[in-house]
């Protein structure tokens, strides 16, 4: 089976004798109000999902990731995984000291403060994001996050989670464990933010016939305001799989992760997510984890191209953009049809979403039925 990211899967979760410990001196520690952004890094860390990272990053491993896309060992990672806080609440903190993470009075997480240090927003929203314009939704986030960055290891107490989403949450051992009893050698993973539609389900079902089992791994962290919540989207992955997939070949679990919206240097992350998972593959389509005209249609597979494959390890399959053809009368990318634009089926968001909202069916091409039925019901009671 693929090894972890840096070899060995992290695990920060306190054993019961340690949680005890720490909700016994939780009165006396200082805390940190944490948002739902935070909560979700902190719940990634925890099962070893971010491996190798044990915690949020130091000032080195901040630069050097943000500057050349790799931890300050040389290891890739293309995100820089931080905690902010502001100047009144910074001075109140001394290195060194064990913080508690609080959100809405749950007391989550112990932050093991090794360093206080300022990071550089502006050279971050450029490196990472390509852009620092305040307009692009992972920028604001940046933006907004304060300044003063907290670097250290975190002992977490409890994974907290929408209890709809927990049913199907998967830690990456258990994942692996599934994997090895269903003999999967190769596994690839679908990463989704959005309904499965026709197009998507061409594509995982191509990777499905080169590849042992497929991971359905829908994204259930924070996403932008009008992107379609995730417990509606869930709906449309369960009617799915239940009516349209080998049962036996595919495993779906949730991925707890928020969206960056950083396309590239999103992609690498959720590449090397899926291999914590155990995954020996993933799909990157068409603008993966984009958002607007930021990025190149297909930036987010040509950034894999400035990585050895022995250092990632875990392999890209690249998709073109897929769609149903008339002429064809079947689904298919420009690799297979030969045909023109206007015979092929292709529906904006703005569309769909209008079409939704008036209560009109989707086409049976574009989306299959049980899917378009619960959209509708969901863009039409809004």
């Amino acid at each position: 089976m693929i090894k972890p990211h840096g070899g060995k899967l992290i695990n920060t979760i306190a054993a019961d004798e340690k949680k005890i410990y720490w909700e016994k001196k939780f009165p006396e520690l200082k805390k940190v109000a944490i948002s739902n952004f935070i909560v979700n890094d902190i719940n990634m860390i925890a099962d070893g999902a971010m491996s190798p990272l044990e915690g949020f990053m130091g000032k080195e491993d901040y630069y050097s990731v943000i500057e050349n896309t790799r931890l300050k060992n040389g290891l890739i990672w293309s995100i820089p995984i931080v905690i902010g806080v502001d100047y009144d609440v910074a001075k109140e903190l001394k290195e060194g000291e064990d913080i508690a993470l609080v959100s809405h009075d749950d007391f989550l997480a112990v932050l093991h403060l090794d360093e206080k240090y300022i990071g550089d927003k502006r050279k971050e929203a450029f490196n990472v994001f390509g852009t620092d314009d305040e307009n692009h939704p992972g920028v604001k986030n940046l933006y907004q996050r304060g300044d003063v960055l907290l670097g250290g290891k975190i002992t977490v107490l409890r994974i907290k989670m929408n209890e709809y989403f927990r049913k199907y949450y998967k830690t990456p051992a258990q994942l692996r464990a599934i994997f090895k009893e269903k003999n999967f050698k190769t596994v690839v993973a679908f990463q989704t933010r959005n309904p499965i539609h026709r197009a998507h389900e061409y594509l995982q079902k191509c990777a499905l016939e080169i590849m042992d089992g497929l991971l359905v791994h829908p994204l259930v962290g924070e996403t932008k305001s009008d992107d379609i919540p995730a417990e509606v989207r869930m709906k449309c992955y369960e009617v799915l799989l239940e009516n349209y997939f080998p049962k036996d070949r595919v495993v779906f679990s949730v991925f707890p992760a928020n969206m960056r919206y950083s396309g590239p240097k999103e992609a690498i992350f959720h590449a090397i997510c899926r291999k914590n998972y155990g995954c020996t593959h993933i799909i990157i389509g068409r603008d993966h984890a984009g958002v607007g005209n930021y990025y190149g249609t297909y930036d987010a597979q040509k950034i894999f191209d400035n990585f050895g494959k022995e250092e990632l390890e875990i392999e890209v399959l690249k998709f073109e953009n897929s769609f149903y053809c008339k002429k064809c009368g079947n689904l298919a990318s420009p690799k297979t049809c030969p045909h023109d634009l206007s015979d092929h089926l292709t529906l904006s968001g703005t569309k769909v979403r209008e079409m939704l909202s008036q209560g009109l069916d989707l086409p049976t091409e574009f989306t299959r039925t049980e899917v378009s039925c619960i959209l509708k019901e969901y863009y039409y009671s809004k």
